[in-house]
């Protein structure tokens, strides 16, 4: 079974520009009802990731007022680097990788860093198990 086969295909998660400002963000965050946002650039390579938790540490971490934040550019707050898998990877392996590092949630893209999917958790497991 490879990553490709139970990913969640694009528009069906959240994912915004390089520009969109951290309300926006966290706007589609709420109603995908996913703890997380993907950034992209025009030609939908992968710039960054916001979780929950990374925005939870970061609102903790700096001392600005809280509404101050919401003006901010999306990528200014996101994990610039995050895990990432491909769409042909082993999806055993892959959530294997998940379980070590703790995530819920993992960007999908292909070899030019293009985001095609988001691997979630939940269903992969449950494809694994079924």
């Amino acid at each position: 079974m490879k990553v490709e086969d139970v990913m969640i295909e694009m528009g069906k998660f959240p994912a915004v520009t390089q520009n969109t400002i951290l309300k926006e963000a966290l706007t589609e965050m709420g109603e995908a009802n996913l703890g997380l946002v993907c950034i992209i650039n025009n030609k939908q390579e992968l710039l960054g990731l916001i979780t929950d938790g990374d925005l939870r540490r970061k609102l903790l971490k700096v001392q600005k007022p809280f509404s101050a934040f919401f003006v901010d550019d999306a990528l200014v707050h996101a994990k610039e680097d995050p895990i990432t898998c491909q769409p042909g990877e082993n999806l055993k392996e892959v959530v294997k990788l998940m379980g070590d590092k703790q995530i819920w949630d993992l960007p999908v893209v292909n070899q030019d860093n293009q985001l095609v999917g988001l691997l979630h958790l939940h269903p992969a497991i449950k494809k694994l198990i079924n």
